[in-house]
């Protein structure tokens, strides 16, 4: 069972439309089963035109709340990544081997 955190690594922010308003946040996925740990970073861009409700200032952000903001399809699909990352350390990929041909040189 892997379990699963979000976590916002930095900020981008521009003064329009507010002070330090966040344009851009920058997140990591990270997956644990077990010994078994992988993560994959992602960066969500924020645009006042699709701004819901009020303005927070940064000061009073919060993880949680910057983390809302992301849409759940691309932590979904962190996620998925992780998992399949996991899954090849618990049960590593089986390659091909070059084998000599049986008629000899």
């Amino acid at each position: 069972m892997t379990t699963f955190t979000t976590t916002i690594t930095a900020m981008y922010t521009l003064q329009q439309p507010d002070p330090n308003y966040v344009v851009n946040a920058l997140w990591e996925v990270t997956g644990v089963d077990g010994s078994n740990t992988a993560s994959i970073g992602g960066n969500t861009q924020f645009n006042s035109a699709d701004q819901e409700g009020a303005f927070i200032p940064y000061a009073s952000l919060t993880e949680a709340t910057v983390i809302g903001w992301i849409p759940e399809s691309q932590i979904t699909s962190a996620q998925a990544c992780v998992q399949g990352q996991i899954d090849s350390m618990i049960t590593p990929p089986v390659s091909p081997a070059n084998t000599p041909l049986p008629w000899g040189a």
